[in-house]
């Protein structure tokens, strides 16, 4: 009962201890209250009820039922850190018992030596208690070591031999009532999903096991270190180190494993290395280490020391000391029999090259690269990583690319397991060094058509894969209409200053996460993403005419230093800019300084043409000067996406837009309107001058839906824009630079998320945002952008006109006004802004249309 029903075996247990039954029976109450506190609460109170157990059992007369007893408080020693302790009793449980009682004991002692990192020892205890259990059809104990079979293979690198343990667990779990054994068994397939790579799966998995541990009032540590792995995966360490961080503070309270603790410690020391925060890491690594090492736990303290040489080097501190620790830990885990041997090679080859030690270099690299041929897509990415690294200090240039294409397709072939557009962005991090590694080259190199093709193959890349369209799931609508009406109330109680603000802030917190990860579960559309175009395909699209051409700048960081690729006329000539950090300290500035000048009537045009000029100068050097005099498009990388282009004084007075990548403007550009002509316009609640703003547009065309005064719901909405021509939305924008994708617009009963748009069948042909930083887009991932405009062109907009500072809402009814004019004769998005554009800088084409 203690796992598949513990309240009622609780209330069972001290029922039978208040009749007063004998010693045999109390014995068999001990036990299970001790089982109950050591999985569910505190470790102490396990191991005082556990040793009344052995004594209860040793008067009963019974050697069986003490050895079965003491096996039990050998675990919770070790939990609890006494590991020699904990093995002791283990041993003399093992020592004098016989029959299915002896494999049950052999079955924990394996357990110990797994927490431990024993694993051939823990195999060596199943070789005999596997058959043993199935021999006697004690189904519920046989499942259960067959399943820490299937965990000790996992450990040693077997996801076959694991995946076939736990499959045929789950089968015999299901002929018996042991709920909580059965939910076990979905969670360790989230596991095997995991280590396959298909982390959609694994999320459901998982999320379904926490949903029914919930019900069952068994808090599972081992799962939340599960999801932290799969998320880290995902590249959503941020979101890891979170969790880890709560299920720390949870297990404190309860007072509970502290070989969990070390563990969990170990998952946010590795949460906070990918997330760059190296000192964390060190700080949590060497707790860890110093609990597994208390704990006895040699291979678990390897991997904490591993994380704190990682740790080290990422702070700039390879020296020959970290050198040398960095081939010790090589030696231990490879005899450890750790699949992660291959992490020491590379950290080791890593410090050689920076050490100048070409010898070490090459060998620690060529071991490390071995992980290319077996492994799941991310350690195959990085052994891929070690010989682009090994070509290069070779001064291989050939075989350095070779790498570098073959790990990006690894990569690529992984991310299309994902539906979700945060994943798809999120997982292109893991394939920064290699792309890097690639644009280094050809920048020393000399080659500007090569750098724009292999910038192209790692740039805003989530926008590439089809977009996939959410499940019809009703949980998911119905927690995004609880979240809309949620912030609809929080909005009320704010403005009244209301008590339950604080409540709905909580609540509105909780909604979002249940929504991220509904979406995050989304799985991929299969087959293959369209390729990358390269510099000949770019060039034909731009024109061959050097004058009336198409010309195309993008904008490229390596080694932090910013380049302009000035495509057009059939050349692509590379200019070097300056350092990225004075671009973005100028857009920075730029930005402050409208936010202020967007509440004044008349904003100073001296200030913003100095604003300009310095803007000009350090994103765009000396192309400003050579942009020709036909339409342009501008493809910055992520992190200089917020600039506000339209106060560039080279930018100004002419027709330009903005694209994520060359390959989004392409696509944008291919995009076929749709032979329904609507169009639409809403109007948001609150801004003043929306109302008069959508009456004018609405008289420039024969016919339009005007959405607003109470219409302009959600589902009102979404109905409306789904396949038109053009929309047009006046409505407050929030843009969220914590989680981009919930960066909305204000309706009548609530804000619009991306998540929400996501789940049009296809998006408007153009769209028009008139409010507030709609055009904002968050860095992520290696060189990619989310928010609400690419979420609109993964759907299939072709363009869309929306602003990336705050808007003055009075100022902007003219240029909206003049822009619809030009659509209706027939200009470009673009075209049509710089026409009506006069002083306003707030809004930007994004994408062609």
């Amino acid at each position: 009962m203690v796992f598949a029903r513990p309240q009622e075996a609780l209330r069972a247990a001290r029922a039978m201890l208040a009749d007063g039954r004998g010693p045999y029976e109390s014995s068999i109450a001990r036990q299970a209250l001790g089982i109950l506190h050591r999985e569910f609460g505190d470790l102490d109170a396990a191991i005082r009820e556990l040793r009344q157990a052995v004594r209860l059992a040793r008067r009963a007369g019974s050697p069986d039922r003490e050895s079965d007893v003491l096996a039990t408080l050998g675990i919770a020693l070790l939990h609890r850190g006494r590991t020699r302790r904990g093995l002791a009793a283990l041993d003399a449980a093992a020592a004098t018992s016989g029959g299915p009682t002896r494999a049950r004991v052999l079955f924990r002692r394996a357990g110990a030596r797994w927490i431990l990192g024993r694993h051939r020892d823990a195999l060596d205890d199943l070789r005999v208690a596997v058959p043993a259990l199935t021999q006697a059809r004690d189904t519920v104990w046989a499942a259960r070591a067959l399943t820490l079979r299937g965990h000790v293979h996992l450990a040693l690198g077997s996801v076959r031999l694991a995946d076939a343990d736990f499959g045929t667990a789950q089968d015999m779990f299901a002929t018996t009532d042991q709920e909580h054994d059965s939910v076990v068994a979905v969670q360790n397939r989230g596991v095997v999903a995991f280590r396959s790579g298909d982390l959609p799966a694994a999320l459901e998995l998982l999320d379904e096991a926490d949903r029914r541990f919930r019900e069952l009032g068994t808090p599972m540590f081992d799962l939340a270190a599960d999801r932290c792995a799969v998320l880290m995966a995902a590249g959503l360490a941020r979101d890891a180190l979170g969790r880890a961080d709560q299920a720390l503070l949870r297990l404190a309270r309860l007072r509970g494993q502290a070989t969990m603790r070390a563990e969990l410690l170990l998952i946010a020391a590795r949460a906070a290395l990918l997330a760059g925060d190296p000192g964390t890491a060190r700080q949590r690594a060497d707790e860890a280490r110093r609990l597994f090492g208390g704990q006895r736990r040699a291979w678990w303290t390897e991997h904490a020391r591993l994380i704190l040489v990682q740790a080290a080097l990422a702070e700039g501190a390879a020296s020959p000391a970290l050198l040398s620790a960095a081939r010790r830990l090589a030696g231990r885990l490879a005899e450890l029999g750790s699949p992660e041997v291959w992490q020491a090679h590379l950290l080791a080859g890593r410090a050689a090259l920076v050490l100048g030690d070409r010898r070490a270099a090459d060998h620690h690299l060529g071991v490390a690269a071995r992980a290319r041929h077996r492994g799941p897509a991310a350690s195959r990415a990085a052994g891929w990583l070690a010989e682009a690294l090994r070509a290069r200090a070779a001064g291989r240039p050939r075989l350095l690319l070779h790498a570098c294409r073959a790990g990006l397709a690894l990569i690529e072939e992984h991310r299309l397991t994902f539906g979700s557009a945060e994943l798809r962005a999120r997982a292109t991090a893991q394939g920064a060094e290699l792309a890097r590694l690639a644009q280094r080259h050809w920048v020393r190199s000399g080659g500007a058509r090569e750098l724009l093709t292999w910038t192209e193959r790692w740039r805003a890349t989530a926008l590439a894969v089809p977009a996939v369209r959410p499940p019809e799931d009703p949980e998911l609508f119905a927690r995004l209409a609880a979240l809309r009406e949620t912030d609809h109330l929080l909005d009320r109680a704010r403005s009244d200053g209301a008590a339950p603000a604080a409540t709905l802030e909580r609540d509105r917190e909780r909604l979002e996460a249940q929504v991220r990860e509904l979406a995050l579960r989304v799985r991929g559309p299969y087959g293959r993403e369209a390729g990358a175009p390269d510099a000949g395909r770019i060039l034909a699209a731009l024109g061959g005419d050097p004058r009336a051409g198409v010309r195309l700048v993008e904008l490229v960081v390596v080694d932090g230093v910013l380049h302009a690729l000035l495509c057009g006329g059939g050349r692509v000539r590379r200019f070097e800019v300056g350092p990225v950090a004075a671009a973005v300290a100028e857009i920075e500035f730029a930005r402050s300084r409208l936010r202020r000048l967007a509440y004044q009537r008349e904003p100073d045009r001296e200030e913003l043409g100095e604003l300009g000029r310095r803007l000009d100068a350090s994103v765009l050097g000396p192309v400003a000067a050579r942009l020709g005099d036909g339409p342009l498009v501008i493809v910055p990388p992520g992190i200089l996406h917020g600039a506000p282009w339209a106060l560039l004084s080279s930018l100004r007075r002419r027709v330009f837009s903005v694209a994520p990548s060359a390959a989004a403007w392409l696509r944008a550009r291919a995009a076929v309107p749709p032979e329904d002509g609507a169009v639409v316009l809403v109007r948001g609640p609150g801004m003043a001058a929306a109302d008069g703003e959508v009456r004018a547009i609405a008289a420039l065309y024969d016919e339009a839906t005007v959405l607003g005064g109470g219409s302009a719901t959600a589902g009102a909405v979404l109905s409306a824009v789904d396949g038109c021509r053009l929309a047009h939305l006046a409505a407050h924008g929030t843009f969220r630079a914590d989680s981009p994708l919930f960066s909305s617009l204000l309706l009548d009963d609530g804000p619009l998320t991306a998540h929400d748009l996501e789940g049009l069948d296809r998006a408007p042909h153009r769209l028009v945002l008139s409010s507030c930083d709609s055009g904002q887009m968050a860095p992520v991932g290696a060189d990619e952008v989310l928010g609400l405009a690419t979420a609109l062109l993964r759907l299939g907009t072709a363009g869309i006109v929306a602003s990336v500072v705050p808007v003055n809402d009075e100022a902007a009814v003219p240029v909206m006004v003049g822009l619809h004019d030009g659509l209706r004769r027939g200009l470009t998005l673009a075209g049509a802004l710089a026409a009506a554009r006069g002083d306003d800088v707030s809004f930007v084409a994004i994408g062609a249309g």
